[in-house]
């Protein structure tokens, strides 16, 4: 089967009968379109833009593509999909601050300290708990929740594939063509397998919390109004839970 006519059944499963598994394989086809788009915005913005969090953003608009694209029109989805993956990316821009390392830095800190306390607990740590792990009052916990949470929740460059030559960030897994090979397929399933084993290891209030704001698209607001908590608290829940899985994806051990 033809990569054309192969293409167009995996649109007709999505769009007509809803498959799930079709939609997966059009954004892993798809991946390249973010790169390339990626690529371009980045020759516009100073050299301390981070190009793979570009690609993170860019994804998101991909998915919006995909799901609102109507193959029927017979308009090339490279043509619709391309100016929304770039507003994704200036979105992305807008939303966060080019962050500097040290930013980075605390939020690594943050979710080594939550994983290591949950591992010794076996359940969900508090803030006070992790805030004495860091060696910090509650209020300086608190301040630096804050300011890690304008942090995107992952970087490609920080998700590292091991294989026998060493090491390879996910990002330079994603070619520029406009198509993938069964490894990098086997790669990008084994990232959504760990993506979604640690979401499956946050309380089930980080869950409701990550499942609003990402996946139904609330805002803190209306996130906050479904589960009769503060905004203020729902915003901390969600940093709490972006910086566990930021730690959890910070090294993919996959065996190629």
């Amino acid at each position: 089967m033809n990569g054309t006519v192969a293409t167009q059944n995996k649109w007709v499963l999505y769009k007509v009968h809803n498959d799930p598994q079709a939609k997966e394989d059009l954004i892993v086809s798809n991946l390249s379109l973010v790169k390339y788009v990626a690529e371009r915005v980045k020759g516009n913005l100073p050299p301390e833009a981070d190009r793979n969090d570009l690609v993170s953003y860019g994804i998101f608009g991909l998915i919006d593509a995909i799901e609102k694209y109507d193959f029927s029109r017979g308009i090339k989805f490279e043509t619709y999909a391309i100016p929304r993956i770039r507003g994704a990316i200036l979105d992305g821009l807008r939303a966060f601050d080019l962050a500097p390392r040290s930013m980075r830095q605390k939020a690594k800190q943050l979710g080594k300290a939550f994983c290591e306390v949950e591992q010794r607990l076996g359940r969900t740590a508090t803030n006070e708990e992790v805030a004495k792990e860091l060696d910090i009052d509650i209020e300086s916990f608190n301040s630096m929740l804050a300011e890690v949470s304008r942090l995107p929740l992952l970087s490609l460059d920080e998700m590292v594939i091991q294989d026998e030559e060493g090491g390879v960030t996910l990002g330079e897994r994603i070619e520029d063509k406009n198509s993938y090979d069964p490894v990098e397929l086997v790669e990008l399933t084994e990232m959504r397998d760990l993506l979604m084993a640690g979401i499956d290891s946050l309380s089930k209030q980080e869950q409701m919390v990550i499942a609003l704001y990402y996946y139904e698209g609330l805002t803190l607001k209306e996130s906050s109004e479904v589960l009769g908590l503060s905004e203020s608290r729902i915003s901390q829940i969600r940093t709490k839970a972006v910086v566990k899985l930021r730690h959890k994806l910070s090294y993919l051990q996959v065996e190629i």
